[in-house]
């Protein structure tokens, strides 16, 4: 490696060390951001159930299930999993049920309008992102982790 090469790397530490500290708040804005677009979506469908069945009979064509059924999973997954990854609680695992509800709307919905199906690929952007990288060190898996590593009976 060249002595400029050298250089330019060592003056770059600074600012990829700066950037580094910012990851846990971009980790918390994805994972707020994302959790407030399916908790409200969830919510949605709660305020008139008869209509969320017909859309699930009728426009959203869940494959393998039943539409009561996928009504049913899809609310309950949009209601139950944005609350985990907000708090970072099980964030891996909420990520991936909210990127596999999110995948399933797009595969379910025949004549998704582009705007949406763009909105959907950013979702999915960042729930593979929080899936992959986890929810990050302001987290309760991260609170939890530090808790049972200073535990003494962790330790033994």
């Amino acid at each position: 490696m060249s002595s400029l090469a050298r250089l330019a790397l060592h003056r770059a530490q600074p600012l990829v060390a700066r950037l580094e500290a910012l990851q846990p708040l971009a980790l918390l804005a994805a994972r707020l951001y994302v959790a407030q677009v399916f908790f409200l979506s969830g919510l949605t469908k709660l305020r008139d159930w008869d209509i969320t069945l017909a859309l699930f009979a009728d426009e959203y064509r869940v494959p393998l299930l039943p539409p009561a059924l996928a009504a049913w999973l899809g609310t309950g997954g949009e209601l139950l999993l944005p609350v985990l990854l907000a708090l970072g609680l099980s964030g891996r695992l909420a990520a991936a049920g909210l990127f596999v509800v999110n995948a399933v709307a797009v595969i379910s919905l025949v004549d998704i309008p582009p705007a949406a199906l763009q909105q959907h690929h950013f979702w999915g952007s960042l729930l593979l992102g929080l899936l992959l990288w986890g929810p990050g060190s302001w987290s309760l898996d991260a609170w939890l982790h530090r808790r049972l590593l200073a535990s003494p009976t962790m330790r033994a």
